[in-house]
């Protein structure tokens, strides 16, 4: 599913996951190099944005339902909320559309006789599920019967609830024993002081959720007008119409969205030390930088792997690892978001290293934001993304993910037929002048976990 995780994984896990989808392009499996993916979009009568793309190759059908229902809702106290209520949409259904109640267990069972694969998940902006079928009948049509029942009508039973709490609260206490758990909450809490985005579920908070709480919010946010449904597989235009009217009609009526604040783009420069006996020290940095539908998308996605997004062969590595030898891995991400996502930085490095380090990384920082990729860098970087072009999605799974995204974010539906154009068509004036508009080294904050006091 597009959800490529739940909001119990680390900052530093979303962000590393961010940064793979920031470089996201697709081929369907076996395809000719430039043909076009068919993507086909509209609306369905609840209300619901669909998108669909033919995949006869394999009996299969992968099946995503976002909703606008991300951990940015969660009330006040309560972080955590979009998490359990998505995770927990398969422990429980009352009787809908002919469908008996079921507990987990039968839900489990029911899913295994068909062979199929069901999932709930949210992250900082969405939540929903994930479905993959046989398309063979009766196995299709059972599997998405009970998906749909799952959605239109879960029951959060108490132990269930109480049981999958103390799970998530005992990850998240495990999670912050870690230096570099620890220093990524550190990080969004300094990066967005006034926004959900620096919000992190905690014992207390997710402790705090009720059943009441669960019914609410999927009641308030699991709405068929703010649901993006992506189908890829061995189906046809009709059968995808019919499909996704059956998994959306019938969900709550919903309610409309808290406003979100909005991000405050400029941070004061800050850096907090945290004590820590870990052997070494966890160092992260950034700010607010863009949300999806910044024009300057590309230049970024381009220009960051020359200074940190590519691995061996960006600046970051290059300077901190393989000639200093300071750090094992250093990386550098965009994280955009529908509302400005971050730039940040993170490595780790020896205690008695972290001061040369980190100084060396906001040298090389500042240096590539005032004077940009050479020719020679910005040629390999656009060779290395348009050459890894095919891989981003050789299967239905990493295509629905991608087309997801298309829907998500409203791109073009020729999106991934003009990725490889727009990449071969950034200048180094571009990211020169798209990296001084959205990095500011000197407005950054830093967490260091485990360093010197100073």
């Amino acid at each position: 599913m597009s959800l490529s995780v739940m909001t119990i994984a680390s900052p530093r896990l979303l962000r590393r996951l961010a940064g793979a989808a920031f470089g996201a392009a697709a081929l369907l499996a076996g395809a000719v190099a430039h043909a076009a993916i068919p993507i086909e979009s509209w609306t369905a009568s609840t209300g619901a944005k669909v998108f669909f793309v033919p995949s006869p190759s394999i009996p299969m059908l992968d099946v995503n339902i976002d909703f606008d229902a991300g951990s940015r809702y969660d009330p006040p106290g309560k972080a955590g909320l979009a998490t359990l209520t998505a995770a927990l949409l398969d422990k429980g259904a009352s009787a809908q559309d002919g469908q008996p109640a079921r507990n987990e267990a039968q839900i489990a069972d029911a899913f295994a006789d068909t062979g199929a694969d069901f999932g709930g998940a949210a992250g900082g902006d969405r939540g929903g599920i994930g479905l993959r079928t046989l398309t063979a009948s009766p196995e299709r049509e059972q599997s998405l019967r009970l998906a749909a029942q799952l959605i239109k009508s879960p029951t959060y039973p108490d132990a269930v609830v109480a049981r999958e709490k103390q799970r998530l609260i005992t990850a998240i206490r495990e999670g912050d024993t870690r230096p570099g758990v620890i220093a990524d909450k550190k990080l969004s809490k300094a990066i967005y002081p006034n926004h959900p985005y620096g919000v992190s579920a905690t014992a207390e908070t997710v402790g705090s959720i009720t059943h009441d709480d669960l019914v609410k919010f999927w009641q308030d946010n699991y709405t068929a007008k703010r649901a993006v449904v992506t189908l890829i597989g061995a189906i046809d235009r009709k059968q995808a119409e019919q499909i996704a009217e059956e998994l959306t009609r019938g969900l709550p009526a919903g309610a409309a969205p808290p406003t979100m604040p909005d991000v405050q783009m400029t941070i004061p420069a800050s850096e907090q030390r945290i004590p820590h006996p870990a052997q070494q020290a966890s160092v992260a940095l950034g700010q607010p930088a863009i949300a999806r539908g910044d024009p300057d998308y590309f230049p970024l996605l381009v220009g960051n792997y020359v200074l940190g997004g590519g691995g061996f062969s960006s600046r970051l590595t290059d300077q901190v690892r393989e000639k200093r030898g300071l750090t094992y891995g250093v990386d550098s991400y965009f994280s955009p978001s529908k509302q400005p996502g971050p730039f940040s930085v993170s490595l780790q490095t020896k205690k008695e290293n972290t001061n040369e380090a980190l100084a060396l990384v906001r040298e090389i920082v500042a240096k590539y934001v005032a004077e940009g990729p050479t020719d020679a860098e910005l040629r390999a970087a656009k060779d290395n993304l348009v050459n890894g072009f095919p891989l981003r999605i050789d299967s239905n799974r990493k295509l629905l993910t991608n087309v997801a995204n298309i829907g998500w974010y409203g791109l073009p539906l020729d999106y991934l037929d003009t990725w490889t154009s727009q990449i071969n068509k950034v200048t180094r004036e571009q990211v020169r002048a798209a990296f001084q508009r959205h990095v500011h080294p000197d407005a950054m904050a830093t967490v260091i976990v485990g360093g010197p006091e100073k």
